[in-house]
């Protein structure tokens, strides 16, 4: 289990703590661009490349349903946290154990970030980094699809429709214009194009440089992580993110779990599945929060605080779906 685990934290910890290291010597614009440059570029040129080249199977067409079902989970507990916290009128920056603003139309901002950060996983820049060390290789197809599927119908699908919604707030927002956002989204129209592409054969070089740079995409991304977090205005910030951590690494995994038990997928495909939907929350929330100007402390705490739960839910979802799928019976 040592093996499996090093493998897979060593490019997060290393690309991310370069990130953390090197926020002093970067100019100020940086981290937008690198936002802007993964939101228009490295995205839909890493979306593009999976769609392309890799092999999916039958079996894997659970996974589009998987993905929704974990999105809608997160949406459902994220929105009802909301009214919560409506409800005993606490204002999300005043609470810690339940995060939800007293009226919507206060800060909307902060409840686009709130339910972002709940939802959305980064199964690609990390999920794609980490969990092929943990599953075999009839499974990685498995972790692929869900990685496509959550970027296209959740990261760059829902999520651009609720941050559309929540940012650039004006008052009577008019209802095509978060229509027309989706519509204009790059990594869904590489994701069209990648799938149509695929009877085109292209020169051999050009899909080795489409492979290769993922590895590229990859270590980028968690560089941009890493200087978002040091970026964080201290344990405040943390602090309200605790509640999206939890519906993030802790309630849509075993949400996914109980799906996969009764749809009866084997080992290594349901614990590819538990661990993409256990996967931190997406830094591309940071790249929407710029887009669309949310309130990025947020996303970027409960990105630090579920990369951290990361390392410690990790090996129990491993434990429990790879080496002891027995146990599992004890829960469900």
């Amino acid at each position: 289990m040592t093996d499996p685990l090093l493998h897979a934290y060593l490019p997060l910890v290393l690309w991310t703590g370069l990130g953390l290291l090197i926020v002093p010597l970067l100019p100020e614009q940086v981290p937008r661009l690198l936002g802007r440059g993964l939101y228009w570029v490295g995205g839909p040129l890493q979306i593009f490349t999976l769609a392309r080249q890799t092999e999916f199977v039958v079996e894997e067409g659970f996974v589009p349903a998987l993905v929704a079902i974990a999105l809608l989970v997160s949406l459902m507990c994220s929105w009802v946290s909301l009214q919560c916290m409506r409800w005993q009128r606490v204002p999300i920056e005043a609470s810690v154990a339940s995060p939800a603003p007293p009226q919507r139309g206060q800060d909307p901002a902060t409840h686009g970030s709130f339910v972002l950060a709940s939802m959305l996983g980064n199964t690609g820049f990390v999920g794609l980094a980490v969990a092929p060390s943990f599953v075999g290789e009839e499974a990685l197809g498995w972790l692929v699809l869900f990685s496509v599927t959550n970027n296209v119908i959740g990261t760059y699908g829902l999520g651009v429709v609720i941050a559309s919604f929540y940012g650039r707030s004006h008052p009577h927002q008019q209802w095509w214009i978060p229509v027309r956002d989706l519509l204009t989204v790059p990594s869904l129209w590489a994701f069209g194009i990648g799938l149509s592409s695929r009877p085109v054969r292209l020169p051999v070089i050009v899909e080795s440089g489409l492979h290769y740079s993922l590895w590229f995409i990859i270590p980028t991304a968690l560089l941009l992580m890493g200087i978002r977090l040091r970026q964080i205005r201290g344990w405040h910030s943390l602090q309200r993110a605790i509640v999206p951590t939890l519906i993030k690494v802790i309630v849509q995994p075993t949400a996914i779990a109980g799906v996969t038990i009764l749809l009866g997928l084997a080992t290594m495909p349901r614990l590819a599945m538990v661990l993409m939907a256990g996967m931190p929350t997406a830094f591309a929330g940071l790249i929407l929060a710029e887009e669309y100007e949310l309130d990025r402390d947020l996303i970027a705490s409960s990105i630090v605080l579920t990369t951290v739960t990361l390392l410690l839910t990790v090996p129990v979802w491993f434990w429990m779906f790879g080496h002891r799928p027995e146990m599992i019976s004890l829960f469900f």
